[in-house]
């Protein structure tokens, strides 16, 4: 049997975190009718959503404009306007309010901007200075909308006579821009990805990758541990959850997207990062020293308890998880257990997909949930045959890291009466993302298009999941080497 010790590092979630619970940018690509043919071969083949031609982040062809020098803004902005229209199609939450977007795309800006000290109101103009109305044709805005973004064009005309000095570049500026309308909509799960950060989210589900080993929270306003894996650097680093990284290297995080400090702790195995950790329990920031490894992710744990209890851990819903898991419950399934403890503490999601497959080995028939789009429709996932633990008497372990695709199944259990429940409040992300990716290798558009409801249509969004049986585990459980969760529900099944 593996150690305790070792089983309660790795699934440590005592602090209650505040954030998507996500291994590097975990997350759920679901089918989408208004996407039809692109998306439905999605769901078959997940690993094509990231067969943009780009093998390694060196590879992506970035062009970086310095402000002040010649720039084609209809190329810059294409992903821009392609993003909005992306927008009006998919977003859950329909109409979409497009002077919300300019809003936010000139709120972008501004920030972006503030960042290098930069007053727009304080830049002197020349009287040559393009106009606004002829930036906006050159960036070939919408017709429709034109009118909304003219004071966009206004501040991104002044910008290009402030003195930044090589500091930041026009495709920084209009990333800036994407990501402030991005935010307009108030929705933390849909967000503009970079080419480098969609490799970094199909590392994360195939299961390698070069870092430091943690499971992270990328949306909170400082980049926030969720739990350090088993055997990585972090764990070794002694991170814990809830520690907020707050420098890079000595280079302060504040007000970097979560991506981009993710992108900074990523590196070649062998080199050295320095973070600078806040930590709720020491009064003052300090560094930790890591030397970054080679990160295997496994999905599937599984042993043989005392007393003919079967226990199965599942780390991720990855594009291979759903055959590890199989295998794996296969062979605990062939020793006879008298009863099943199936363990999604600390599991952040993954693929709706795998959610369904999982849910399956436990459940026989029926609706196992269904996705609620913003014009009233909604489809329902049913169970598929030949589950291989339908009838044993099962156990199911959550708490507040169990998020997304976690949740999917363990309220489809709960719902069925299938199994008790026991640990803490789940995390409550009920939303459903799909990933299209934008023209011409400039990344993708991570967008909210549903809301996932139990089979007894219940709401799991910014909610969660009530355990039947609430079991609390505390830091100091953890320092001790108990696990009050897992020991509740072995006297479970041996009542």
């Amino acid at each position: 049997m593996k150690s305790r010790r070792a089983i309660l590092i790795a699934i440590a979630s005592f602090a209650l975190i505040s954030g998507l619970c996500v291994c590097v940018a975990s997350v759920a690509f679901v089918a989408y009718n208004s996407f039809g043919e692109q998306v439905s071969t999605i769901l078959s083949e997940p690993s094509i959503l990231f067969d943009s031609g780009v093998e390694n982040p060196a590879d992506v062809p970035e062009t970086q404009t310095p402000i002040g020098a010649d720039v084609d803004l209809d190329r810059l902005f294409s992903p821009f306007w392609e993003s909005r229209e992306l927008l009006h199609e998919a977003f859950v939450e329909q109409p979409v309010d497009d002077s919300a977007l300019a809003q936010g795309a000139l709120d972008g800006l501004i920030a972006a901007l503030a960042d290098f000290g930069v007053d727009l109101d304080a830049v002197d103009m020349p009287t040559a200075a393009p106009s606004p109305q002829s930036l906006s044709d050159e960036a070939n805005t919408p017709a429709d909308i034109e009118e909304l973004y003219r004071d966009f064009w206004q501040a991104w005309g002044t910008a290009e006579y402030a003195q930044l000095d090589g500091q930041i570049t026009y495709e920084e500026l209009m990333r800036a821009s994407l990501r402030g309308m991005i935010a307009a909509l108030g929705d933390d799960h849909t967000s503009f990805l970079t080419p480098e950060d969609l490799i970094q989210s199909e590392n994360s589900l195939q299961g390698e990758y070069e870092g430091i080993g943690a499971w992270v929270d990328p949306t909170a306003d400082y980049l926030t541990i969720i739990a350090a894996m088993d055997g990585s650097p972090a764990e070794a680093a002694g991170l814990q959850p809830g520690d907020r990284v707050i420098a890079i290297d000595g280079e302060d995080m504040t007000g970097i997207d979560g991506n981009a400090v993710i992108s900074r702790i990523l590196g070649p195995a062998g080199s050295v990062v320095v973070m600078t950790i806040e930590r709720e329990s020491i009064q003052a920031p300090f560094d930790v020293t890591i030397v970054r490894a080679a990160i295997f992710v496994a999905s599937v744990e599984s042993e043989m308890l005392d007393d003919d209890i079967a226990y199965i851990r599942l780390l991720t819903f990855g594009g291979t998880s759903a055959e590890e898991f199989h295998a794996a419950l296969e062979d605990l399934m062939a020793q006879d257990p008298k009863g099943l403890i199936f363990d999604m503490r600390n599991n952040g999601g993954g693929f709706v997909q795998t959610a369904v497959e999982i849910t399956s080995e436990f459940i026989a028939d029926g609706v196992v949930l269904y996705e609620a789009y913003g014009n009233g429709s909604r489809d329902a996932h049913r169970a598929l045959p030949d589950g291989l633990a339908t009838e044993i008497p099962l156990i199911v372990l959550v708490d507040g890291g169990s998020a997304s695709s976690a949740e999917i199944v363990a309220g489809a259990i709960q719902d069925f009466e299938r199994a008790l429940l026991v640990g803490d409040t789940t995390f409550g992300k009920g939303s459903v993302q799909t990933t299209p990716l934008l023209s011409d290798n400039q990344g993708a558009l991570r967008v909210t298009i549903a809301y996932w409801l139990t089979p007894n249509e219940r709401q799991i969004h910014e909610i969660g999941l009530e355990p039947d049986v609430m079991v609390e585990f505390t830091e100091e459980d953890f320092d001790a080497g108990l696990d009050p969760q897992l020991d509740r529900a072995i006297e479970l099944l041996n009542e």
